[in-house]
């Protein structure tokens, strides 16, 4: 049956997660063989080079495991896999997608600043060096679900700030100008909102909040984004597996 791939996230991603469900609705146990990347491309009529791009994603997630020379197979940890892992990394609003949430980002400040300790360190800057910092909150509707501050080396982007939309995808405008995070290095914790960010921006009810603070590197391992987002606590949760 062909199932053409239709939405707005990355191929990689969109494939991954349908690989996935292939292997829940057909019923594939560990130790099953996966169908094969001809099988496969033709199923959801992609390319051969994004469709080993998800296979690698899941191989990565530990959900299928590669026998060279024999193929693909569905691994033991298949069994044990959780709805959204806190390892997986995607873009914001492709998160908030999987939630069912159709954001809007609201921009609330950009600017080009001298970074703090923290932020220097986290992306390898100099004394000397700029960043671009941008405030953002972003909603579902009317209502308020992530609170979110990046910052952006200004090397890499060295164009006017307001030639630039930034009320779009981070990681779309990080793609345009050859830097898109691939990866990152994160923590977590549970806080609230600072209280100058719930004064300044009227966000009293917003509540407990999950902190992921990460940094976000190009194909080159480069750190191109030093990422603040607090998750509402009352519309988001995470999942992981221990092995």
């Amino acid at each position: 049956m062909e199932e053409p791939l239709r939405d707005s996230r990355t191929l990689a991603v969109q494939l991954r997660d349908r690989v996935a469900d292939l292997i829940k609705d057909e019923g594939l146990q560990p130790g099953d063989k996966l169908p094969t990347e001809a099988q496969l491309t033709q199923r959801f009529k992609i390319s051969r080079p994004a469709l080993r791009e998800a296979l690698k994603l899941l191989e990565q997630d530990d959900v299928i495991y590669v026998e060279h020379g024999r193929g693909r197979f569905v691994s033991a940890l298949s069994a044990v896999q959780v709805d959204r892992p806190i390892t997986v990394f995607e873009s914001v609003t492709d998160m908030a997608q999987h939630y069912g949430y159709r954001t809007v980002n609201k921009v609330l400040s950009i600017s080009e600043e001298t970074p703090e300790k923290r932020v220097a360190e986290s992306l390898k800057l100099t004394p000397t060096d700029r960043v671009i910092r941008i405030e953002r909150i972003r909603l579902h509707g009317d209502e308020p679900i992530l609170y979110c501050i990046d910052y952006v080396p200004r090397s890499v982007i060295p164009g006017r700030l307001y030639d630039i939309e930034w009320s779009g995808s981070l990681m779309k405008v990080l793609e345009e100008h050859a830097n898109r995070p691939r990866m990152s290095a994160a923590s977590v914790s549970a806080v609230m909102l600072p209280d100058d960010v719930v004064e300044r921006h009227g966000l009293r009810d917003f509540g407990p909040a999950l902190l992921i603070t990460e940094t976000c590197f190009n194909i080159a391992g480069i750190p191109v984004n030093y990422a603040v987002d607090y998750h509402r606590g009352s519309h988001f949760s995470f999942s992981l597996t221990r092995k």
